[in-house]
């Protein structure tokens, strides 16, 4: 077997075609944009490789692509609990072989070694924990949502036998959008409906620049509290929004509002995935005319959650119920989707799990990133911690 860096064209396309080539015979599997995965490895396009640096190899035995792997570091990435230096590894493809695995995954790990890690984690993405992030280990039977890791399932074999620790689990729930739900929504939400100076709303995508600076108000003040620098700037914000626009769905994305302040928001998207899965890995102008059509014919069935958040001191309140049961007044009638996928919650985090188990949520899917300490007796195994709320 003979391990080679990816540093030219062509090995750059051999790393974007294991994973086409390993996931051929399963046909829940969906092809990622051959884009999105290159510009994750493109400094240019990148943000991550202010705070880091990045790694490839793919593996061939002969003239045959048995596997790949990326390693990075990223000073950005930091873990509650976490007092050492820890490095990444992802995009992991292999054959069912150990040797093979080994290969790639001593290669990700003397490569971390030497720029000073003491423990890598993975898979995960050399940027943001809402695309390819953790090892899925439960459900193989539906195609993935957009963003969302998919592999084989003797992966988890393979992580396990070489070593790794679950750190946490990343649990994904689901729900049909005909869902009746629970009987405490509609009481919540006729309680602030009678109250005055509280509202939700939709967003209206003439006024993206107002909802970007709503979304980084809440999102930083609910997430300050985990303290794994999280904040993001209003313009960032924006940029991803102009990013999703011509796909967005205005009547999925919500916030909460006291006195005309952004209090929570909840925010949604069309999976993509219902229309990338028929792009085969590319995205040109043909492929987009496509999308329009698809999107204008209403051939998404399926929206995901992005992101969640409430301003602490409206915490426990029933806020959230509030705001979904306005969003669901206006979806549910409607004939516009008929499943919510939500985004992930990991096991440290409790409050965001019982918020998709009170909407009548059904787990459908579990990742797990995994850990591997470099040396035990300096750094003992620890699961990550459970979330702290300020009260």
């Amino acid at each position: 077997m003979q391990l080679i860096e990816v540093n030219t064209a062509g090995t750059a396309n051999d790393f974007i075609k294991i994973n086409v080539l390993l996931n051929r015979n399963n046909p829940n599997y969906i092809r990622p944009l051959d884009n999105e995965v290159s510009d994750v490895f493109d400094s240019s396009k990148n943000r991550s490789f202010k705070y880091g640096e990045a790694k490839r190899w793919i593996l061939k035995n002969g003239n045959k692509l048995i596997g790949r792997i990326a390693a990075f570091t990223n000073k950005k990435y930091i873990n509650k609990g976490t007092e050492f230096a820890t490095g990444g590894i992802g995009f992991f493809d292999c054959i069912n072989d150990g040797n093979a695995a080994k290969i790639l995954l001593d290669a990700a790990k003397e490569w971390l070694q030497n720029k000073g890690m003491e423990a890598m984690d993975g898979p995960i993405n050399f940027g943001d924990r809402d695309k390819w992030w953790g090892l899925m280990t439960e459900g193989f039977d539906r195609p993935p949502i957009y963003g969302m890791s998919y592999n084989p399932p003797y992966y988890e074999e393979l992580f396990e036998n070489y070593g790794f620790k679950n750190y946490y689990n990343q649990y994904y729930y689901a729900m049909s959008v005909k869902d009746k739900l629970p009987d405490r929504f509609p009481e919540r939400y006729a309680k602030f409906k009678n109250k005055p100076g509280y509202a939700a709303r939709h967003i209206s995508i003439k006024n993206l620049e107002k909802h970007a600076h709503e979304f980084a108000t809440v999102y930083n003040a609910a997430w300050a509290q985990h303290g794994e620098a999280k904040e993001i700037a209003a313009k960032d914000v924006m940029k991803l929004f102009n990013k999703m626009k011509a796909v967005m769905d205005e009547r999925l994305i919500w916030f909460a509002y006291y006195k005309d302040e952004p209090i929570a928001m909840w925010i949604n998207i069309p999976d993509l995935n219902e229309y990338f899965k028929h792009f085969n890995g590319k995205l040109g102008l043909i492929e987009k005319l496509r999308l329009l059509w698809m999107k204008r014919n209403n051939k998404c069935r399926i929206f995901t959650g992005v992101a969640f958040g409430i301003v602490p001191k409206f915490q426990a309140l029933g806020i959230d119920s509030f705001m979904i049961y306005e969003a669901s007044l206006l979806i549910q009638p409607n004939d516009w989707y008929d499943r919510y996928e939500m985004g992930w919650a990991g096991d440290w985090n409790p409050k965001m799990i019982n918020i998709y188990k009170s909407l009548g949520a059904v787990q459908s899917r579990r990742m797990v990133t995994y850990r591997y300490i470099f040396d035990e007796n300096k750094h003992p195994f620890e699961r990550h911690p459970v979330m702290e709320y300020k009260s």
